[in-house]
């Protein structure tokens, strides 16, 4: 970026100057004129190209080509592509004329000092520095875009600290520098220019607060070379010439991008000359790069699993081990928040959410705490928090929460494409109250956070009729062998009446539902014939399903769903204080570890010996490969409010996609 460097020439000394490899100096050849000029010749020595331009139009031409007309509009315009050896090594003359003379009337000169100085970043985002890139001030989307990128380096590498990476302006151990970004600074030129002239590092003071810069001062392989020069009350650096031509710089993002933050960073290199001592210094240069700080990206349960979590809690030991059977079947990795950490609290879906960051150079995962604060509120900086585990929360400064800010209420859907739009790495899904009403919705802080990072944007779906409040109540994905690659379930009343009327006339009507439940004296088993009767249950899921096509005819919109995408999974729900609460183990509810699933035991009638719901959803599922395994939670979670999904959480592969590649 150049300043418009004008350099006035003068008739009664030489003048000299400094310009800057590949940038455009123009000189001023009108303050000081010889009485009489009407002509000019312009030379320059070897390596300075001399152009004459209009200065109201973008066409040029070589000086050296003739003589030019003296005319105010004319602009000469010098460009030097290789940095001097030496100061003033290279020319430029200019010849006055007049008509009346054989002789020029008068000569100016000016001297020319070129350096090359570039602030080098991952242009490309191909994991090195681009020093040729042409526009390093734009930040442009799309897989033919470009533009650095840079993470918020929020995990805890140095496992004797006590704070996240980023909350401290010291690099505690060298893989915290994997997590940062490289900057260079090159600088070629004679070294006796640097004496009068100094190299300024600075940003503005908004970006100071969400960007730290370490300037390597000394041996890499050690900590201690590492210097905070930018951020938070740092918004300039002198940049000294320890390295010769290349000064190395890492960088760390401190905030991801929220509300009156889209992410875009900026950090400029000035070259200042300070040869004047009758002047102020005075900006020659300046070499601008723009970071964006990568998102926080969630996982669909369509992607592979890596890792699942449970809470262990006093009477829910069996659902443990059957998580666990799960996960090993599945081949993931198994942890287990033990009683003395989680103090009863068993909801680990609700306390958080696993996501990632990524830049060319480094991926890791983040672990999102909801603001919810249960008795859980500590594991997640506790015990997921630490080196290449990222952590972040946002809670409203009121700490005013509702049921919907527990992460149950917080899900993303595949990729999809939709109105014509792509949505490669899916649109996260939360639960709120109809548009126009007053009911619940998650917290102003979390919906920033969630829109801010862009690659995900959100559709608030409609849950406030549902007592707990949550998306996973109602909808699941699964992944599919064919079509879009999933398939959206959802929870259906209606497919409910529809089975039990078949089983009651093919003379089932008296099988019982509930018959089994273990250690539950509340429960009472009820028949088919009984449900079927209910007239208020069946008006009050005549509303349910009213509230549950509201929101799938919003989910065929905003993620492009054919009902052949859409599977109904039979599901019943009953009023507690005019709200909807499942009225048998809540089936879409599921664990989603690949091909097999973890579905809450439903209890259903038992038809020839075998669970009828059981049967139904194994006959809608199955045939896509996946495999159905039924885990009793009805005392431990339904009796509560929840089911298997709430008493779980999985930690997932990263999308293959790059969320660079793609266009908001």
């Amino acid at each position: 970026m150049s300043l418009q460097r004008i350099v006035r020439v003068s008739l009664e000394h030489p003048t000299s100057a400094v310009c800057v490899a590949g940038v455009e100096t123009v000189i001023d050849i009108y303050g000081s004129v010889p009485e009489g000029t009407e002509m000019f010749e312009v030379y320059g020595t070897p390596g300075v190209d001399v152009y004459i331009c209009p200065s109201f139009e973008r066409s040029r031409e070589r000086a050296d080509t003739r003589r030019w007309h003296f005319d105010e509009g004319l602009e000469i315009v010098v460009v030097m592509n290789s940095p001097s050896n030496d100061l003033n090594d290279s020319h430029v003359q200019i010849a006055y004329h007049s008509s009346q003379e054989s002789l020029p009337l008068a000569y100016a000169v000016l001297y020319l000092t070129c350096v090359d100085i570039a602030l080098d970043c991952d242009l490309n985002r191909e994991g090195g520095q681009d020093g040729n890139f042409v526009d390093k001030r734009q930040w442009v989307w799309g897989p033919e875009g470009h533009g650095a990128i840079l993470l918020v380096n929020c995990d805890r590498d140095d496992l004797s600290s006590d704070v996240q990476d980023n909350y401290d302006q010291h690099v505690g151990c060298l893989q915290d520098l994997e997590d940062m970004s490289l900057m260079v600074l090159r600088t070629q030129g004679p070294a006796a220019l640097f004496e009068d002239h100094r190299l300024i590092l600075h940003t503005s003071s908004s970006d100071a607060r969400r960007a730290r810069v370490f300037h390597v001062c000394g041996p890499e392989d050690s900590c201690g070379a590492y210097r905070c020069v930018l951020g938070q009350d740092k918004v300039s650096y002198e940049v000294p010439r320890l390295h010769g031509d290349e000064e190395r710089f890492f960088v760390e993002g401190l905030s991801f991008p929220d509300a009156g933050f889209p992410g875009l960073l900026s950090f400029h290199v000035t070259l200042l000359d300070d040869s004047n001592e009758d002047f102020s210094e005075a900006p020659i240069f300046t070499d601008t790069v723009v970071f964006r700080v990568a998102p926080w990206i969630m996982t669909p349960s369509t992607l592979p699993p890596l890792e699942v979590y449970v809470c262990r809690v006093r009477n829910n030991t069996g659902f443990v081990e059957a998580v666990a059977e799960l996960a090993r079947k599945a081949g993931c990795q198994l942890t287990v928040c033990p009683q003395t950490e989680n103090r009863n609290d068993r909801w680990i879906q609700d306390e958080m959410e696993l996501g990632y960051v990524q830049a060319p150079h480094k991926t890791f995962p983040v672990v999102f705490d909801s603001p919810r604060n249960g008795e859980l509120q500590e594991f997640p900086y506790k015990r997921i928090l630490g080196q290449d585990f990222g952590y972040v929360t946002r809670e409203p400064r009121d700490r005013s929460v509702s049921g919907l800010d527990s992460f149950g209420n917080l899900e993303v859907s595949p990729p999809v494409v939709a109105n014509g739009k792509e949505y490669p790495l899916g649109r996260i899904l939360i639960g709120g109250n109809l548009p126009g009403s007053r009911g619940r919705r998650v917290t102003q802080v979390v919906r920033d956070f969630l829109h801010a990072q862009r690659v995900q944007p959100p559709v608030e779906l409609f849950v406030d009729w549902l007592a707990v409040g949550h998306v996973d109540e109602f909808l699941s994905f699964v992944p599919a062998p064919d079509g879009k690659g999933f398939r959206m379930l959802l929870a259906s009343p209606g497919a409910c009446f529809r089975l039990f009327q078949e089983k009651k006339k093919r003379g089932h009507g008296r099988a019982l539902l509930f018959e089994g439940v273990i250690g539950n004296g509340r429960v009472r088993t009820i028949s088919i014939n009984q449900v079927l009767s209910n007239e208020n249950l069946i008006s009050f899921n005549k509303f349910v399903q009213s509230c549950i096509d509201w929101n799938r005819e919003v989910l065929k919109r905003e993620l492009g769903l054919a009902d052949r995408d859409i599977i109904d999974i039979p599901q019943l729900f009953k009023s507690e204080r005019r709200k909807a609460t499942a009225f048998f183990p809540d089936l879409v509810n599921m664990l989603v570890l690949g091909q097999h699933l973890g579905i809450p035991k439903p209890f259903g009638p038992l038809i020839n010996g075998r669970c009828c719901l059981e049967e139904q959803v194994r006959a809608l599922l199955e045939p896509l490969g996946l495999h159905c395994t039924f885990i009793d939670d009805f005392t431990p979670y339904h009796m509560l409010h929840g089911e298997v999904h709430c008493g779980t959480n999985v930690r997932r592969q990263p999308f293959s996609f790059k969320w660079w590649h793609m266009v908001p």
